[in-house]
């Protein structure tokens, strides 16, 4: 739908037009999607419930991987619901400040997400172990949390108002699932070049300076690992760093939709991009819970103990 202004044709809303040379896609997609939705939302919903019940899970460790859990039900909640809508009933339609306000969401607390792993890499290596309960304490969490909100409130809130300040001179209809802000801006009749630069720089700013953090802090855990002499200690180690490092890795693909989006775009199918960018919002969510928690022992009793009381 379009309103007429004086001189030039304004959007009023959007279609998000999935998949347009596969529509197979979205049959296929479909169940896998709603499946790994549910499991999203029913794994971080039992870990939250499970560390706000047990009393041995009150440390700073454990409140990060709620903070973690909360932002994987939020981002869930703002895309998959729409996707699955569109792939379903064919509503594609949205509105244009629901459009904007989604993509503040999805970048606001994607970039909140990448900053929480940061923290907990740290909170993984400290090099004076014995200085670990001083250093890692619940006001260490309180300040983190105010910068993790902080930085990425405010850091990512000029994407979203720039897109919406475009002309769109009554093109509504975008490539996309979600509401991307590389996918709108291809609708823009204004120049566009300040908004993508922004976004490019944005993404590889936050999560990229986290990213290289995180893998500072796990080369410094495994070589630690590495002067391990305990028989088993260091495939035990590196079991569960490895683990935490691949998902970190999964959960930074959305760098490789920018590259694919912004270097190679021409040689890759416009539907690999739209599929990661789905596949971003909910794997990681639906994993999280299970690699960070249910692989932990304090957090795979605190479930069992809760599971025999019946709640």
């Amino acid at each position: 739908m379009t309103t007429h202004g004086n001189d030039s044709t304004r959007v009023s809303d959007f279609l998000l037009n999935c998949f347009v040379r596969s529509p197979s896609w979205q049959l296929w997609l479909s169940l896998p999607l709603s499946l790994l939705f549910l499991l999203a939302m029913g794994a971080n919903v039992i870990l939250l419930i499970t560390i706000r019940l047990e009393v041995s899970l009150h440390q700073p460790m454990y409140y990060l991987l709620s903070i973690v859990s909360l932002l994987d039900i939020v981002v869930c909640l703002t895309v998959i619901p729409k996707v699955l809508a569109i792939f379903w009933f064919d509503l594609k339609s949205i509105s244009f400040y629901a459009f904007f306000f989604q993509m503040y969401i999805m970048n606001c607390f994607l970039s909140m997400e990448s900053c929480t792993f940061m923290v907990m890499a740290y909170d993984r290596y400290i090099c004076h172990p014995l200085k670990y309960p001083s250093i890692i304490t619940d006001q260490f969490v309180v300040k983190a949390a105010v910068f993790i909100l902080a930085r990425n409130a405010l850091l990512t809130v000029s994407i979203p108002i720039l897109s919406a300040r475009l002309h769109y001179c009554g093109r509504n209809v975008i490539e996309n699932c979600i509401c991307a802000n590389m996918s709108v801006s291809r609708l823009s009749c204004d120049d566009v070049t300040i908004n993508r630069l922004l976004q490019f720089a944005g993404g590889w700013t936050l999560l990229g300076s986290d990213l290289i953090l995180i893998f500072l802090s796990y080369t410094l855990i495994l070589r630690a690992v590495l002067r391990l002499k305990a028989e088993g200690a260091v495939a035990k180690a590196l079991s569960t760093c490895g683990s935490h490092f691949i998902l970190i890795l999964f959960f930074s693909t959305i760098l490789l939709v920018f590259v694919l989006t912004h270097v190679v775009n021409k040689k890759v199918s416009p539907n690999v991009p739209v599929l990661l960018n789905v596949l971003h919002h909910v794997i990681p969510a639906a994993l999280n819970p299970i690699v960070y928690g249910v692989r932990t022992q304090e957090v795979k009793q605190g479930i069992q103990r809760l599971l025999k009381k019946g709640w």
